[in-house]
Formats: structure tokens, C-alpha cells, sequence
């Protein structure tokens, strides 16, 4: 009997009418490009003397590229992945942060959500209004020349971004 009861049960769920959904769709940044806009990074800050490290991730934080200028400190591959990482997940350049703290010290408290970086170097990679990614880099003597570092990795690809 209980047998009986829960095919009738499972039954009654399944043909239950259903609400037609669309799958949303999402422009994802191609690996050649998140690896064309390190490169770029990299080379750039090399031509000004600076030894960076690039992360670029996707729209959801998650690592596309790491690279390791020549000479670059170790720890500036975390704190470009971090850079990126929080650029992506709020969708702003982390230079934005400082002025925000500025106004509202209490939100420098965020830096301890894990994987945030509020200093200059991140900045998202968008496809119009979309966001893709964003890309971080560290290494500089100045979190604006890591910025400048980052944004010549997305002037890189920012033509065939569509």
C-alpha cells in the first residue's frame, strides 16, 4: 500500500504543469584572450622596469590565467588574483575602494572577506555591460602603476571583446 502511495505521489509531481524557463545565457571570456591580456599586463609593466604578476579570472572570481613576471616577488601572484577577484565580484576597479573607505571606514572591514583586495591594480573586463572577468596585477612600486599595467591588458583585447 505505501508502495502504491508514493508512485502516486511521485506521479502527481512529475506531471504537475511547469512554467516554460529560458536557460540564461552569459558571455564567457575565451582562454586566448584572458592569456593574450596577462601577456600584455606583464609586458607592459616590464617595459616601464616593474616586475608584476597578472591574474585574470572569469565573472565569477575563478582563475582563467596566473603569470609570474620575470623577477616578480611571490606573493604578487596572490595579491593579483585577489585584485581580480574582488574587481570581478563587484564589478569596479579596486582603485574605487579607496576613496569609498575614505568616506566610510567601516567598509574597509570587507578586506576580510576571503579573496578581497582593495587596493588599485583590478579592474573589471566588461563586453558592453556585461561582465566577463576583470584582471589584477601586482608587482609595481604604486598601486596606480599596477592599474595602468592592468588596463593595457584589457586595451590589448578590448577590440575583439564582443
Amino acid at each position: 500500500m505505501k508502495w502504491h502511495l508514493l508512485t502516486s505521489v511521485v506521479l502527481l509531481i512529475c506531471s504537475a504543469p511547469t512554467s516554460a524557463q529560458e536557460l540564461p545565457t552569459q558571455k564567457l571570456l575565451p582562454l586566448a584572450l584572458a592569456q593574450e591580456a596577462a601577456f600584455a599586463a606583464v609586458s607592459s609593466c616590464a617595459a616601464n622596469g616593474f616586475r608584476e604578476s597578472v591574474a585574470v579570472v572569469d565573472a565569477d572570481g575563478v582563475v582563467r590565467v596566473t603569470m609570474r613576471g620575470d623577477g616578480a616577488g611571490a606573493h604578487t601572484l596572490n595579491s593579483a588574483f585577489r585584485k581580480a577577484y574582488t574587481a570581478a565580484t563587484f564589478g569596479r576597479p579596486t582603485s574605487a575602494w579607496a576613496e569609498a573607505i575614505a568616506k566610510n571606514p567601516d567598509v574597509g572591514t570587507m578586506q576580510h572577506i576571503d579573496n578581497i583586495l582593495m587596493a588599485g591594480g583590478g579592474m573589471p573586463i566588461r563586453v558592453g555591460a556585461e561582465l566577463v572577468g576583470a584582471i589584477g596585477a601586482a608587482g609595481a612600486p604604486g598601486f596606480d602603476k599596477d592599474e595602468a599595467c592592468a588596463r593595457a591588458g584589457i586595451d590589448k583585447i578590448k577590440d575583439r571583446l564582443r
